[in-house]
């Protein structure tokens, strides 16, 4: 087979006996061994129409990718090309409009600190690596989420090439069943070229982390869940519990050690959020690093890893986190534990609020998303790791009401993220749009 193909209006594309092939099917998870057909390059919206004809024409189906984020949910790749994004950048910000338009690799990193300076957020996540159409696509709750709800409800177009090759632009007067799907449907209806987004007026905001001692987990999670119904949709906290490796990397105050940190963004003023936060801050924090900041310094509170990591997750969305499963909590993930981070997002608000013309994820069930991960260095670290991540998953199985798509790193049935009518409406566009279910979003949804 030939090693690469390059044609004026095609791009490259690389095949298994390309010498940087292990490069160029890497994904941010280490332990995913994507082995793919082929992977194309395109440069440009015309070359992504050309690169899908050139599938169908070799009865390959089609898996968008950029950054390599949470990529096993597609499983196995024999007989799938992977269309690499990475080339389609590019940001545009109209400030007065609070409108920003990326291309569809790009990253938070490259928008958030630029609206910062604007005095604009938007609703990124944890890590500003993340690429936004993806998230975006699979819904995206951030640290603004219970005041202004999931990213996915903030976008107001979508450009795509289609499967039969033509590039439109959706938003809610054209093509509006496809807006709908497209925000929150995943990547399954076409190949995004660039998205279009609402941002939201914020100079500074009230921010920050408090460390305690790993020891105190069980004291602090307690606090903090009682802490949870008394607060406004202008705050989101976090509750992070925090293995940090003893590497060069990471910085002394914090090598090797553990944390249970309480994290939180309050859109208020700093004598209206240390009020709020008063009763964790009266147990006495090891350290408090709460200020008054711009939103920019979002990007980095919940000190996510910016390098590819081998890794196990679980997840789950859950109605409450009794005394118990706290105690349980502290066990698993404690001194010792072999895993990296458990963290519990508080969620509610607009969250949990159906806005007219929302898309197809509008909302999520639970009052806490859980989210747990163990790095595995090497094999001999991997039954632990899966241990423990099996005994946190049964602690929250009574108290489980549902899972976010974006959380899930590993295949599911698609069917289960969705209520019947909305799952039986995204089937349906499916159809319409791809009806020979020629693209593989992460989380499948099949025509109807």
């Amino acid at each position: 087979m030939t090693i690469v193909d390059i044609a004026s209006d095609l791009g490259r594309i690389v095949h298994p006996d390309y010498p940087e092939w292990d490069a160029a099917r890497g994904t941010f998870n280490l332990l995913i061994d994507q082995r793919p057909e082929a992977i194309a390059f395109p440069a440009d919206d015309r070359e992504v129409a050309t690169v899908i004809a050139y599938a169908r024409r070799r009865g390959l189906r089609i898996a968008a990718q950029a950054t390599g984020h949470n990529p096993g949910p597609l499983g196995s790749l024999a007989g799938t090309l992977i269309l690499n994004t990475s080339a389609l950048t590019g940001v545009s910000i109209d400030a007065d409009a609070r409108r920003v338009r990326v291309g569809a690799a790009t990253k938070w990193e490259k928008v958030t600190p630029r609206l910062s300076e604007l005095g604009l957020a938007g609703l990124h996540g944890s890590s500003p690596d993340v690429g936004i159409v993806g998230y975006s696509l699979g819904g995206g709750i951030g640290w603004l989420a219970r005041k202004y709800g999931m990213q996915a409800n903030a976008v107001t177009a979508i450009e795509l090439v289609t499967a039969e090759g033509h590039l439109i632009r959706t938003d809610p007067a054209h093509e509006p069943e496809l807006f709908w799907a497209l925000r929150g449907g995943g990547g399954n209806f076409g190949i995004v070229t660039a998205i279009e987004f609402a941002v939201h007026p914020v100079r500074e905001l009230y921010s920050g982390a408090m460390f305690f001692p790993i020891e105190r987990t069980s004291e602090i999670l307690h606090a903090w869940t009682d802490l949870l119904p008394a607060l406004p949709e202008e705050i989101t906290t976090w509750a992070t519990i925090l293995h940090f490796p003893p590497l060069p990397s990471v910085p002394e105050m914090f090598r090797g050690r553990s944390f249970i940190i309480v994290m939180a963004a309050f859109l208020g003023t700093e004598p209206d959020g240390r009020e709020l936060l008063r009763p964790l801050r009266l147990l006495g924090p090891e350290m408090d690093t709460f200020a008054t900041q711009p939103p920019a310094a979002l990007s980095e509170l919940a000190m996510d890893p910016p390098d590819p990591l081998p890794y196990w997750t679980t997840t789950a969305l859950i109605d409450e986190m009794p005394s118990a499963a706290i105690e349980n909590v502290a066990r698993i993930a404690g001194p010792g534990s072999p895993l990296t981070m458990v963290q519990f997002r508080h969620m509610g608000g607009a969250l949990a609020r159906h806005e007219p013309g929302a898309g197809a994820r509008a909302t999520l069930p639970g009052h806490i998303a859980v989210f747990g991960l163990g790095v595995v260095p090497e094999a001999a670290a991997k039954p632990a790791v899966l241990a423990e991540l099996e005994a946190l998953s049964a602690v929250f199985a009574p108290h489980r009401v549902g899972d976010y798509l974006n959380f899930v790193e590993e295949p599911a049935d698609g069917s289960a993220f969705f209520d019947t009518d909305t799952w039986n409406r995204l089937r349906r566009v499916k159809a319409l749009y791809d009806p020979d279910d020629l693209f593989r979003g992460n989380h499948h949804i099949p025509p109807a």
